[in-house]
């Protein structure tokens, strides 16, 4: 393990690329309900929200090659299809989410404008750079990011010796598939497997064609950035604990994080949180639509009508979805991570095995079983939970929204042990 100025300058990237300051919203709120058993809700929210993506990261540095490469061993077809459903969940519920976040925490308490005239705004000044490529962005991003990080660290250092209220008792029967759920709405783990595959392009644009040294560069950024996102993540937890006797009950996750830094930073440091966070949300959204329009680009033939009406759609999707808050975006997101995560767990767990344990026949029938039995917690999240519950009632964990699980890993390993043992030669 070497950690050179490039090794740090990748991980920072990153860092950068997965820390969508809408995620910060989530933390705070999981440790207010998690309260006396926040250590629980930390581990589940860890594995989902920094393990997976860190994984995701290991494993496109085992690849080296684009987002196609994670399920083209599954079928052309089927790496096609999911790529494009990434692509779709992201243009219209985190990008949305951005100017969400931008409107609750820096826009409507002091303008009380509308959302409408919000996320109008916020997404015509988005189509605006998409299209024009403005390199302006990308300083305001490597400034952004590590000013926003030492803000946040402000605030979890001086919550942890502030006087709070004496901490609740958990809303959670099961803390730790709490926090893993909740994790799932960072859309880290999906972040990983479109951003790495960003990184292995600059790396070659920059003339990097060892495939060792950019495995190793890759995997070291992939560390930094991973434990930049734990204490992060973990902080936050902690600290939305520590004061969850001091906010109403039904605080929402934007009125808790303006709350933290009010409570940690006065008036003038939560004026400047907010700001940071709107700028940073806006760069967010500017790299969700840019990658979906290079995305649909490289599959019309570097078409650049194709470029610029994608990212018009983007910017739309992104205005009419604005209109809901932030809570609302994260029910409307639960269905869509309900189906696809699990499909994405699964890809980047067996992308970083060995090709002997993970061969093509593998590949298929692990994503085959995952959809099956993800279906029953998808149909359940969005109203048929009456009707497959006796369903889930029957498969371990099923009560759990993890349906999915034990089968995947029984059929990895029943077809592991088949190929490599019992298969004729």
């Amino acid at each position: 393990m070497r950690f050179n100025k490039e090794t740090f300058i990748t991980g920072f990237a990153l860092f950068s690329m997965f820390f969508g300051a809408g995620n910060l919203i989530l933390p705070p709120n999981l440790g207010f309900k998690a309260g006396d058993m926040w250590f629980w809700v930390t581990i589940g929210f860890i594995i989902s929200a920094v393990l997976l993506p860190l994984l995701g990261i290991f494993a496109h540095a085992r690849l080296q090659g684009t987002m196609l490469d994670f399920g083209k061993k599954v079928s052309p077809t089927f790496s096609l299809i999911y790529c494009l459903i990434v692509y779709a969940i992201s243009i219209s519920l985190p990008s949305p989410r951005t100017a969400s976040v931008t409107h609750e925490m820096a826009i409507q308490p002091f303008f009380g404008s509308s959302s409408l005239l919000t996320s109008s705004i916020y997404f015509c000044i988005v189509l605006f750079f998409v299209l024009n490529r403005s390199k302006i962005l990308n300083i305001l991003g490597k400034f952004l990011t590590p000013i926003i990080f030492i803000v946040i660290l402000s605030i979890i250092c001086i919550g942890m010796f502030s006087e709070h209220a004496p901490m609740n008792p958990s809303d959670f029967e099961t803390p730790i598939i709490a926090g893993l759920l909740e994790g799932y709405q960072t859309f880290d783990a999906i972040g990983a497997v479109v951003v790495g595959g960003v990184v292995i392009i600059s790396l070659r644009l920059k003339g990097r064609k060892s495939f060792e040294e950019n495995r190793r560069l890759i995997r070291d950024a992939g560390l930094i950035a991973g434990i930049g996102l734990f204490i992060v993540y973990a902080g936050l937890i902690f600290n939305g604990a520590l004061f969850n006797g001091d906010f109403e009950k039904e605080i929402s996750r934007t009125e808790l994080l303006s709350g933290l830094s009010l409570r940690t930073l006065g008036n003038i440091g939560s004026t400047f949180l907010s700001v940071l966070v709107s700028l940073a949300c806006f760069t967010t959204a500017v790299g969700i639509v840019t990658g979906t329009a290079d995305f649909m680009k490289g599959l019309f033939k570097d078409s650049q009508l194709v470029y610029i009406i994608t990212a018009i759609i983007g910017c739309v999707l992104g205005v009419v979805m604005g209109q809901l808050d932030v809570h609302d975006i994260i029910v409307v997101a639960i269905p869509a991570l309900m189906f696809i995560y699990p499909i994405t767990i699964v890809l980047i767990l067996l992308n970083i095995l060995p090709e002997s344990f993970a061969p093509a026949t593998v590949f298929r029938a692990v994503v085959l079983v995952t959809i099956v039995f993800s279906l029953p917690d998808f149909l359940a999240s969005i109203g048929f939970k009456d009707q497959v519950q006796s369903i889930l009632e029957v498969i371990p964990l099923g009560n759990y929204s993890l349906a999915w699980l034990l089968p995947a890993l029984f059929t990895f390993l029943i077809s592991t042990v088949f190929i490599k043992f019992l298969k004729p030669k």
